[in-house]
């Protein structure tokens, strides 16, 4: 018996006693056991921790042991799947232990005998019962409502390898407003929701306090609604072990200091860091998503192979066309200068997509004939929300970067600002976290649509000024 073939056994028996598969873990921690490894040489294979594999290993051998009737470990597990699938028959004229499973014939390391043996009469477990694959349990009554879905097939793959392959424990999707992340996670559920026992949605745009969604989260994993024995982390942290969970946590944003650099805390919710650094950092079987407008600041912090961050940008050139398909655009040569200056924007496309109807019967030139920068007051509102959160040092910068047609170097922002050389580069970085300046050749600039805002809201501005100065 090599050891695919032991692999191929073990995973029959685990989905038989529990309705799953393998996961990639769990086949590790089987080939190394036969191969004669170390928990700390197989957690080295497999990047994660010795007590994670521990965790993984106990669980196996607890499934094998229910299923044999007998107490299996890893000293023992070669013998064992030896002895119950290659059932020692009674009988004198069997030579050699044999047994065929669905036309596939696992042997053991001598020859077999040649003699035919009815697998009726061997000793094994009932591995070819049919099997119900049981449902996750999902709670998505915290999610929006689904949009239409276009493109993003290689995102999907990415996210698909970090949670399912990789098994990474956080993974921040983060991206400007309207750029579809939420609508990513929910198309990412439907790809992954067989690999889990339990999903959870749960949103922060109430900004509520980490206590209220450990109780939520714990009270749907467990079942548990009675006053908590331990902290909350705790509980919660031993069902993230006991079950294989997917947390999606949305709108972080909510729990950040506005008028302070990106993904600053609020004082009352400043526990959610710690809560996040445990996720990354202790050993369990779960992952939490988190999608936010502003990356964390513990993807910098949190020195974790288990931690991963996705920068959500616009959607292709395709994609984007089948957005102004699908509004039933009149087709011209202006498609691709709209889908530049809205920068692939999936709900700014459908916003201005609209308008387009409403207004031109779907024509873009017409539109163009008037206005080439085109800012609808529904983007307007968007693009509010966010960049009123910014500090007054960020609206400096993004400012000045408004004035410029081209990329500007960090000298020139020295040169032109009176900010300290240290406070610019905290300012650049605060303001790449929320996605609104981009980098080309460690230069910066801002999107077409952020110059055109925040250029139109100054001269407002100064109208505004100037009317209140004549009616002083």
């Amino acid at each position: 018996m090599d050891i695919q073939e032991i692999l191929n056994l073990a995973d029959r028996l685990i989905f038989e006693k529990t309705g799953k598969h393998l996961d990639d873990l769990q086949q590790v921690v089987l080939r190394g056991t036969f191969q004669g490894k170390k928990y700390s040489e197989i957690a080295q294979e497999f990047q994660c921790t010795n007590g994670h594999v521990r965790d993984v290993a106990s669980e196996l051998w607890k499934t094998f042991s229910e299923t044999f009737g007998e107490q299996v470990n890893k000293s023992n597990l070669r013998t064992t799947l030896y002895r119950w699938q290659f059932s020692i028959v009674s009988s004198p004229n069997i030579e050699k232990d044999f047994v065929g499973i669905n036309n596939i014939n696992f042997c053991p390391e001598t020859s077999p005998s040649s003699e035919t043996i009815n697998p009726e009469n061997l000793t094994q477990p009932n591995i070819n019962k049919p099997q119900t694959i049981p449902k996750p349990k999902i709670d998505l009554s915290d999610a929006p409502d689904y949009k239409k879905f276009y493109g993003r097939t290689q995102e999907i793959k990415t996210l698909k390898k970090w949670i399912i392959q990789e098994q990474k424990k956080l993974v921040i999707l983060h991206g400007i407003n309207g750029i579809g992340k939420t609508t990513l996670a929910l198309q990412l559920i439907k790809n992954i929701q067989n690999k889990f026992d339990y999903i959870i949605w749960q949103s922060l745009r109430d900004s509520p306090p980490l206590k209220t969604i450990q109780t939520r989260l714990i009270q749907f994993i467990s079942h548990h609604n009675s006053t908590l024995q331990t902290s909350e982390n705790s509980h919660l942290l031993e069902n993230l072990r006991k079950h294989r969970c997917l947390i999606i946590l949305d709108d972080i944003q909510t729990i950040f200091n506005s008028g302070k650099l990106a993904s600053h805390y609020t004082p009352e919710h400043q526990n959610y860091s710690q809560f996040f650094q445990l996720i990354a950092q202790l050993s369990h079987q779960s992952c939490c998503l988190i999608i936010s407008r502003e990356n964390l600041r513990e993807i910098s912090t949190t020195k974790n192979t288990f931690v991963r961050s996705l920068h959500l940008k616009n959607l292709d050139n395709q994609a984007a066309t089948k957005i102004l398909k699908d509004q039933d655009l009149q087709v011209d040569d202006q498609w691709q200068k709209l889908i530049d200056f809205y920068h692939g924007n999936p709900t700014w496309l459908n916003i201005i997509a609209t308008t387009i109807n409403d207004i031109f019967s779907g024509s873009i030139s017409e539109l163009f004939q008037y206005d080439s920068l085109f800012l609808d007051a529904d983007i307007k509102e968007l693009l509010h929300q966010q960049l009123s959160r910014l500090s007054e040092l960020e609206k400096q910068v993004i400012s000045h970067l408004a004035t410029k047609t081209k990329p500007v170097a960090i000298s020139n922002l020295l040169d032109n600002l009176q900010i300290p050389p240290s406070d610019l580069l905290n300012i650049l970085k605060s303001l790449q976290r929320r996605s609104l300046i981009e980098k080309q050749e460690n230069n910066f600039t801002l999107l077409p649509l952020l110059k055109q805002y925040i250029l139109s809201n100054e001269v407002e501005a100064n109208c505004h000024s100037s009317l209140h100065s004549c009616s002083d």
